[in-house]
């Protein structure tokens, strides 16, 4: 039972396996690379649904965390709602196979890709991304794939396939990147300033894999392909197309052509309208019909206003930017915000500064647990003009602030450097196209205005492109219109010195190389004039957080006086954040980091805890308190929790006869530590002080 088909891929076997599991999905594959397994199906409705005008896909990508070995942290001990890596894998594997479906097939698609067995050294994204590909290649579901995925890393210099954990450790760039070798249909990376070239260098070292990958699956597809439905658009009424075309095209011209959105929203609304009422008294009962040969006619007019006259509906030329203003330090108590405005795109972030307890604890299959740095987009209704109830962060929603926080995170200082985590909130305020390069700006104008020392600022840019046949015009500052009725969104975020990251999604079959080279290097062009305008705003980071944000020292102890530090139950510690109204983290390996708003109690932590920590030497004089009172002696803290007796030889010159006579309990004395012994009890001698006092010599004191 199964069919095993085989192949090299980066120096490990790549495996799938049909018809073994799953066998009632309308097309199975189990996918195996190094220890990693998946399963990968695709399921078509047999019927569209009553009235749908579009394709109803749908991806979900399905973590397991005993594919880890590892039980759900959370309070039911089974796995909930998606993590964000999860949801981020859906929408990659989404974005790839979404253009390769037949442009009027309308039965539901589901895709479900759910990860059995995890080895980190080989990533299941980019597996459950071929996985999936193979599945709808073998079902009874139209499609244009196979495609192939790999991922490129690139390690001192040198590009690697598909990189092991610790090759992507030391790795600059991760860049996933779809397509069938000689076209490209999703592009996905992050990279610590690399060149436009490397981006293209690493496109070209993936092709040869990709073009392999899919003669890899053309060979299961031969062997266990199920017949292909039928999916022929519905038949053109001509006499309708021509009515619609002869009632509407003047009029749209006019319409599209303004530059505010909500007034060409509107004209165009008036249109369709117009053209409909007069219409539906000819054709009756055929509404939608109509309805559907407008929104041709919309887009065939808004594409050939660019072909023809080499403007934009806005009047823009194909690389022109729209005005862009910036804004910093707009709320008062907020530790650091932003407001980025390009044409109708305004975006407004929040950064917060937070110490090494307030990380995210991550629950996936990733080698990561813990984050420092989290980055939020939120998209209300009013954005764009509408309503609607508003809920928790969508797909698009999470995607987008992924991908700033992917541009922004490899200029961030280390935590070595700048002990805090990291929070930006990007509210989009009005949306005409790409809000998520606009949160990557509105993002370093935060970061800036909080103080935050990252390396170089970072600016983004969306891209656009419209193709017909052979002639391919590529757009800069894509807005709305442009991204829904052209064929191309690709975002490219970074800094003068080189990408960050950039997202790739196509709505055509594919795109060659030639034309991503024009792309970026028309977006960096693009987004260094983004930059310009966006530092008259604020040249670089400010040289001091603001006075709400906490500030955080940070000391390092030995680990094996932590237990001192916190005390029995946590006494110890609770007592300092209490006297001191700081908040303090200690980590296992003794560092520990102390954050107030208050200076003076910042550090009076940072004292207590030395003094806690502190070892007592021979030789030093201390000012201590008398804690107990023998016959033979006082006992004295010399630090806190740590004792020593003064014999009653050594308490004065002169003889004593009872050391109630010289000392009481609660007294200050000065002593000098005479002798630690082999067991750790220290001897004091308060005689000594005295002689060492007499020579002005200065005495260690308790805080």
């Amino acid at each position: 039972m199964g069919h095993k088909f085989e192949m090299e891929l980066g120096g490990r076997q790549f495996s799938l396996e049909t018809d073994k599991l799953a066998r009632q999905a309308g097309g199975s594959v189990l996918v195996r690379y190094g220890d990693t397994v998946l399963l990968a199906t695709a399921t078509g409705a047999q019927e569209p649904r009553q009235g749908i005008d579009f394709f109803p896909l749908i991806v979900d990508y399905e973590e397991r965390l005993y594919a880890a070995g590892r039980i759900p942290g959370s309070f039911f001990r089974r796995e909930g709602r998606p993590s964000e890596k999860a949801i981020l894998t859906a929408r990659l594997i989404d974005r790839s196979l979404r253009p390769l479906f037949p442009k009027y097939f309308r039965p539901d698609v589901q895709v479900v890709v759910t990860v059995f067995s995890v080895d980190l050294d080989n990533p299941p994204e980019f597996c459950g991304l071929v996985g999936a590909s193979a599945a709808v290649a073998i079902s009874d579901v139209p499609f244009a794939g196979p495609i192939g995925a790999v991922i490129v890393g690139r390690v001192d210099g040198e590009f690697v396939l598909n990189p092991t954990l610790a090759q992507a450790e030391r790795s600059d760039l991760h860049l996933v990147v779809a397509g069938t070798g000689d076209t490209v249909v999703m592009v996905e990376a992050g990279a610590r300033q690399v060149a436009e070239t490397v981006i293209l260098d690493a496109i070209e070292f993936a092709r040869p894999s990709l073009a392999a990958l899919v003669e890899f699956q053309g060979r299961v597809v031969e062997a266990e392909g199920k017949a292909k439905r039928e999916a022929a658009p519905a038949d053109i009424d001509n006499d309708l197309e021509s009515r619609v075309r002869a009632e509407a095209t003047e009029a749209l011209r006019r319409a599209i052509r303004d530059a505010d959105k909500l007034n060409r929203e509107k004209a165009t609304r008036e249109v369709f309208a117009a053209v409909a009422a007069r219409l539906e008294e000819e054709f009756e009962g055929r509404g939608r019909e109509i309805g559907a040969r407008l929104d041709v006619l919309l887009r065939e007019e808004v594409r050939a206003v660019l072909m023809e006259e080499g403007v934009r509906v806005d009047g823009r030329a194909p690389d022109e930017i729209r005005p862009i203003t910036s804004e910093v330090g707009l709320l008062p108590r907020v530790h650091g915000s932003g407001l980025f405005t390009r044409g109708q795109t305004q975006v407004l972030t929040a950064a917060t500064l937070g110490t090494v307890g307030d990380v995210q604890t991550l629950d996936t299959l990733s080698a990561e647990e813990f984050k420092r740095y989290m980055h939020h987009y939120n998209f209300p209704p009013y954005s764009v003009g509408e309503v609607r109830m508003l809920r928790g962060p969508g797909r698009r929603d999470i995607g987008h602030g992924a991908l700033a926080e992917r541009a922004l995170e490899p200029v961030l200082p280390p935590e070595s450097e700048f002990p805090y985590t990291i929070r930006l909130v990007s509210e989009v305020l009005e949306s005409n196209g790409s809000t998520s390069m606009g949160s990557v700006c509105g993002s370093t104008l935060a970061l800036m205005d909080a103080g935050v020392p990252i390396r170089a600022p970072v600016s983004g840019v969306a891209m656009g492109m419209v193709k017909e046949g052979d002639r391919v015009v590529v757009l800069s500052d894509i807005q709305g219109v442009e991204d829904a009725l052209g064929d191309m969104d690709f975002k490219v975020a970074g800094t003068r010195e080189g990408i960050t990251a950039l997202q790739l999604d196509v709505k055509v079959q594919g795109i060659e190389p030639a034309i991503l080279k024009q792309a970026l290097e028309q977006a960096r062009r693009g987004r260094l004039h983004i930059l310009e305008r966006m530092l008259e705003a604020i040249p670089g980071p400010r040289q001091e957080l603001s006075p709400w944000a906490p500030r955080i020292v940070t000391l390092q102890i030995d680990p094996e006086k932590i237990r001192e530090v916190i005390g029995p139950g946590g006494k110890i510690i609770n007592k300092i954040i209490a006297e001191t109204n700081t908040k303090i983290d200690i980590e296992d390996d003794g560092r520990i980091f102390i954050a107030s708003t208050d200076q003076e109690g910042g550090e009076r932590a940072v004292r207590m805890i030395q003094q806690l920590t502190k070892e007592v030497k021979p030789g030093e004089v201390y000012a201590g308190r008398v804690t107990r009172i023998m016959n033979f002696g006082a006992f004295v803290e010399v630090l806190p929790g740590k004792e020593g007796l003064v014999h009653i030889s050594e308490l004065a010159e002169e003889r004593v006869n009872r050391v109630e006579d010289v000392v009481q309990v609660g007294d200050q004395v000065l002593v000098k530590v005479s002798e630690i012994d082999r067991l750790g009890r220290i001897n004091l001698s308060r005689k000594a002080a005295l002689r060492e006092e007499r020579r002005g010599q200065p005495a260690h004191k308790k805080d």
